[in-house]
């Protein structure tokens, strides 16, 4: 299967939406997403101004997945992938990306917030590349996560 993985454009930004509100877990969908504020409008606004940078999988011409960050506070602040494109190594390149890019601004704190739920996927998928509970909480009932090397 021919993947390709680039930085996200301002143009993928809409179907960033539409990914994320087709996950096998925990889909959001866009009128959710904008109920906390968060609509493409603002995205963009966020990618244009330097703080969230991403990058997004596609195969063919679909945009399969995506991770962003926030080069500001140090979180990854999204990782969605389809599920027909699980267990395919898009999850962990893209990650990986964000991370690489986040480290590369000098941010010495890295962090997520995830489910506490251990039969989710990201519960495992996280803590196999190393992200540590931090003993948080947010205001969501998800654990933050730290990043081995990262100070609070």
């Amino acid at each position: 299967m021919d993947l390709t993985f680039r930085e996200t454009l301002p143009s993928d930004v809409g179907e960033l939406f539409s990914v994320r509100a087709r996950t096998r877990e925990n889909p959001i969908s866009s009128e959710q997403l904008a109920e906390l504020g968060i609509t493409p409008e603002v995205i963009a606004g966020h990618f244009a101004g330097g703080r969230i940078k991403g990058w997004v999988c596609s195969h063919e011409s679909d945009l399969v997945g995506f991770c962003n960050g926030d080069g500001e506070t140090g979180e990854v602040l999204v990782l969605a992938v389809l599920p027909e494109y699980e267990g395919r190594g898009v999850g962990s390149n893209l990650l990986a990306h964000v991370v690489e890019w986040l480290r590369s601004v000098g941010l010495n704190s890295l962090w997520l917030a995830a489910s506490p739920d251990a039969a989710t996927r990201a519960h495992g998928f996280y803590r196999s590349f190393g992200w540590c509970p931090s003993g948080k909480i947010d205001e969501n009932g998800d654990e933050i996560l730290l990043l081995p090397g990262s100070q609070e």
